[in-house]
C-alpha cells in the first residue's frame, strides 16, 4: 500500500494533519495504537475532563448560587454515575466524530501500534501480532505524549492515580492529594473539590501554575483557597505508602528539612507531560533528539528525509490547538504551500471557576527581555454582566509595547476567559494595538467590556474605573 502521507497518532494535531492533507489532494493514511481515534485529548484528557468540569460546576451553582437568584431547588443530590454517563457520552460522540470525519475524508485508518524500519515504510502492528507494511512518500510523528511519573512512585490507577485515573473514580474521595501545582492538577482537584473531597496541593516550586502571569496565579491561588484548596508551596513528596485503605504522603521542603506525614483517601500524581515516541524505531533511524523531543526544523522536518513531527513530541506547549495548527502547516507544506504557525499568538486555558486565560507574554518575560512595557488592567467587579451573573472574580490585564502599543500579552481570569481571550489573540494575529482594541466597540452588556476596558486602561482612560 503506497501512500503520499501516513500520519502516526490521530490525536488532534494527527487527525487534523491527515484530513488537511487530504482536501489537498494527497493520499493518505492513519496510524492509531489505541482502539479509538482522538489520543490522549478526546480520550481521557481535555474532552473527559472538561465534562466533569461542566458537570461539577453546575452541581456547585445549584448547591450555592441558585438561592441567591431566587432559584429554590433544595439541596441537590449528587449521581455520580450519571455524572461519568455524561463524560463517557460526550467523549463517545468526540471520538465518533473524527472516525466519520477520517472516512468522509477517504483516510484509510490503520489500528495498531506504528514504527518506523526505515525512510518512506511504516510497520503497524495491531493487538493480534499481524503486521501490515505501508510505503508513503512522507510520514508524520503525532504520537503525543504520557503522564510524567514521579520516582519510586507506582501509579496504580486506585489509589495513586495519573490524569487517567483520576478522570474515572468510582465514588469522591474524602481527601486528595494533588503532587503538582500545574494545570491538569489544579483542573482535576476543582472537580473533586466541588463533588465533597478535601484537597491539599503540593508542589515543589514556590507558586502555582509555573509560566503563567505572576499577578494571576497569586489572585487565582486565593480564589481556590476560599473554594477550600490548600497548598504546601517549596514542598515535594518524597514517598508515597498506598494500601486499599488509602496513602500515606512523606513530604518535606524543597529546601531540605523535617520530613511530615499527610493521609490521603487518593493521591494524584500531576507533575507534568513527556514525549510518547516509545516504540517507533526512532533511535535505529538516527532521529535527532532533545530531551525525549524529536528535533525539527522551521518546517517541522526531522534529520530523515521525508519524516516529520509534529504536537507534543516536538518542541513547544504541549497543547491540543499548538498541534492542530502544526498538522494543518505541515501538510499545506508537504502539498507545495506555505504552512505557518505564529509561537507568539497560541492561547492557554485553565479550565477552572474562575478560568484563566492568556495568550503572548507575561510581564515576568518582557521584564526578563528588557522590553518596555505599559500595563491596563479591569476588574470583573465593575462590569455590568459579571455582577449580574455573580461572576465578579478576577480581571483582565493587557500589556502592550511602550513605544508601538502593540499588543504583546493578555491574561484574564474570570468566568468564560478562555472564550474570550480569542479576541485578543485575533487581535495580536494582524500585530494590532491597544489602542485598536480599545476603539473597536463591543456589545453591552457582556463580559467582554471588560477586554475593551482593559486596553483602554493601558493609556489610563478607561471609563469605568
Amino acid at each position: 500500500m503506497t501512500y503520499d502521507l501516513v500520519v502516526i497518532g490521530t490525536g488532534p494535531g494527527g487527525y487534523v494533519c491527515a484530513i488537511r492533507a487530504a482536501q489537498l489532494g494527497l493520499k493518505v493514511a492513519v496510524v492509531e495504537k489505541r482502539p479509538k481515534h482522538g489520543g490522549t485529548c478526546l480520550n481521557v484528557g481535555c474532552i473527559p475532563s472538561k465534562a466533569l468540569l461542566h458537570a461539577s460546576e453546575m452541581f456547585t451553582q445549584a448547591t450555592h448560587d441558585f438561592p441567591a437568584l431566587g432559584v429554590v431547588v433544595g439541596k441537590p443530590a449528587l449521581d455520580l454515575s450519571a455524572m461519568m454517563k455524561h463524560k463517557d457520552d460526550t467523549v463517545a460522540a468526540n471520538v465518533n466524530g473524527v472516525g466519520f470525519l477520517l472516512k468522509k475524508n477517504k483516510i484509510d485508518a490503520f489500528m495498531g501500534s506504528g514504527s518506523i524500519p526505515a525512510a518512506g515504510k511504516v510497520i503497524v502492528t495491531s493487538d493480534d501480532g499481524k503486521t501490515t507494511e505501508l510505503e508513503t512518500k512522507n510520514i508524520v510523528i503525532a504520537t503525543g505524549s504520557d503522564v510524567t511519573p514521579l520516582p519510586g512512585v507506582t501509579i496504580d490507577e486506585k489509589t495513586v492515580v495519573s490524569s487517567t485515573g483520576a478522570l474515572t473514580l468510582d465514588k469522591v474521595p474524602g481527601s486528595l492529594a494533588i503532587v503538582g501545582a500545574g494545570v491538569i492538577g489544579l483542573e482535576l482537584g476543582s472537580v473533586w473539590a466541588r463533588l465533597g473531597a478535601e484537597i491539599v496541593v503540593v508542589e515543589f516550586l514556590d507558586r502555582i501554575l509555573p509560566g503563567m502571569d505572576m499577578e494571576v496565579a497569586k489572585q487565582f491561588q486565593r480564589s481556590l483557597e476560599k473554594q477550600g484548596f490548600k497548598f504546601m508551596l517549596s514542598h515535594k513528596v518524597s514517598k508515597v505508602a498506598a494500601s486499599p485503605e488509602g496513602a500515606k504522603i512523606s513530604v518535606e521542603p524543597a529546601a531540605g528539612g523535617d520530613t511530615q506525614t499527610l493521609d490521603a483517601d487518593v493521591v494524584l500524581i500531576a507533575i507534568g507531560r513527556r514525549p510518547y515516541t516509545e516504540g517507533l524505531g526512532l533511535e535505529k533511524l538516527n532521529i535527532a533528539m532533545e530531551r525525549g523531543r524529536v528535533v525539527i526544523d522551521d518546517k517541522f522536518a526531522t534529520n530523515v528525509p521525508g519524516l516529520y513531527a509534529i504536537g507534543d513530541a516536538v518542541r513547544g506547549p504541549m497543547l491540543a490547538h499548538k498541534a492542530e495548527d502544526e498538522g494543518v502547516a505541515v501538510a499545506e507544506i508537504l502539498a507545495g504551500q506555505h504552512g505557518h504557525v505564529n509561537y507568539n499568538v497560541i492561547p492557554g486555558v485553565v479550565y477552572t471557576e474562575p478560568e484563566i486565560a492568556a495568550v503572548g507574554k507575561t510581564e515576568e518575560e518582557l521584564k526578563a527581555a528588557g522590553v518596555a512595557y505599559k500595563v491596563g488592567k479591569f476588574p470583573f467587579t465593575a462590569n455590568g454582566r459579571a455582577r449580574s451573573m455573580r461572576a465578579t472574580d478576577g480581571f483582565v490585564k493587557v500589556l502592550a509595547d511602550a513605544a508601538t502599543d502593540r499588543v504583546l500579552g493578555v491574561h484574564i481570569l474570570g468566568r468564560g476567559a478562555g472564550e474570550l481571550i480569542a479576541e485578543a489573540a485575533v487581535l495580536m494575529e494582524f500585530g494590532g494595538s491597544a489602542e485598536d482594541l480599545a476603539r473597536t466597540c463591543h456589545a453591552h452588556p457582556t463580559m467582554s467590556e471588560a477586554v475593551k476596558e482593559a486596553a483602554l486602561a493601558v493609556d489610563k482612560r478607561a471609563i469605568h474605573i
